[in-house]
């Protein structure tokens, strides 16, 4: 394997190991691609992480952006996920258009600007998060559309919804909130209010009412999955995580500002499991894979 496809499989190790151990289920010719993704949406998740001032983040977004549009930065090789991603999109020529938006999108993640409606929110997950399992589906069906695109979109969304109700405390705490206004209004409160008044009730039942859409989200993945092909479907085994995280919103010991969702790394790693066996059983005669038989509640 490469020596950048190698440094990606790191990258993923220690920065996502909930998406490296699911890679571990996609065919191995198509690994080093999937992973190439995974490891550039990692990249561009923990952007803030690594700034203090939306500057710095927006120019290191501006660099992948330049970079994805051939503006060109003389040798990749100096970035290993970098010229892995390049060398994924020309392998299996991948649309870079989604790949400029996904980079935009996380610009939001820089500011403390409040989300300002579902259907915004609904955007950025499909702009983030939707376009990763779109592009990792057409990875793993060798550069040809495999018919997920709607799949995708709602598993993006449902995934958003999870990984942000995972990160809400952390969020709270630096004055970030991904929660929709339009929501948070519903409830008698607002970012502001959620943020300067910890334990406020809004953002409890805000919180609550969106894992709800995210259960929603999950049950249009069970009706537009019914019919995917088995080369395809392993790019939604990440959906495995999601259920139980929108789960325990509902426990009445919720709290938005304390509650830790993530699950064990044994767990994580027994839900990709269980989900990766049900999904090779489930696989038909004529080459499909519903995602119901292995998605469960």
């Amino acid at each position: 394997m490469h020596e950048s496809f190698s440094e990606c499989q790191a990258v993923l190790r220690q920065g996502d190991p909930d998406r490296f151990a699911a890679a571990l289920y996609v065919d191995p010719a198509h690994r080093p691609g999937v992973m190439a993704l995974y490891a550039f949406h990692l990249e561009l998740a923990r952007v803030r992480e690594l700034i203090r001032d939306p500057l710095p983040g927006e120019i290191r977004l501006q660099w992948w952006r330049d970079l994805l549009e051939g503006a060109g930065h003389g040798d990749v090789r100096g970035h290993p996920v970098a010229d892995a991603l390049l060398q994924t999109i020309d392998r299996y020529r991948l649309p870079r258009a989604p790949l400029v938006a996904m980079t935009e999108a996380r610009i939001f993640d820089l500011y403390e600007d409040p989300m300002p409606d579902h259907d915004t929110f609904e955007g950025y997950a499909g702009e983030t998060h939707g376009a990763l399992f779109q592009l990792v589906a057409l990875v793993l069906s060798e550069g040809r559309d495999a018919g997920t695109g709607t799949l995708a979109g709602h598993a993006g969304v449902a995934e958003t919804i999870a990984a942000v109700l995972r990160a809400l405390p952390h969020h709270l705490r630096r004055g970030q909130v991904f929660l929709p206004a339009d929501l948070l209004e519903r409830h008698g409160t607002s970012a502001a209010r959620i943020v300067a008044n910890p334990g406020d009730p809004g953002a409890r039942a805000a919180a609550r009412e969106l894992a709800e859409h995210g259960r929603h989200h999950l049950a249009r993945c069970r009706h537009h999955g019914e019919t995917v092909t088995a080369g395809a479907a392993p790019a939604f085994l990440p959906l495995a995580l999601v259920a139980p995280v929108l789960a325990a919103t509902a426990r009445a010991d919720y709290d938005p500002y304390a509650s830790v969702l993530s699950a064990s790394r044994l767990q994580s790693l027994w839900r990709l499991w269980r989900a990766a066996r049900r999904m090779r059983s489930a696989a038909g005669t004529n080459g499909t894979v519903p995602v119901a038989a292995w998605l469960t509640a």
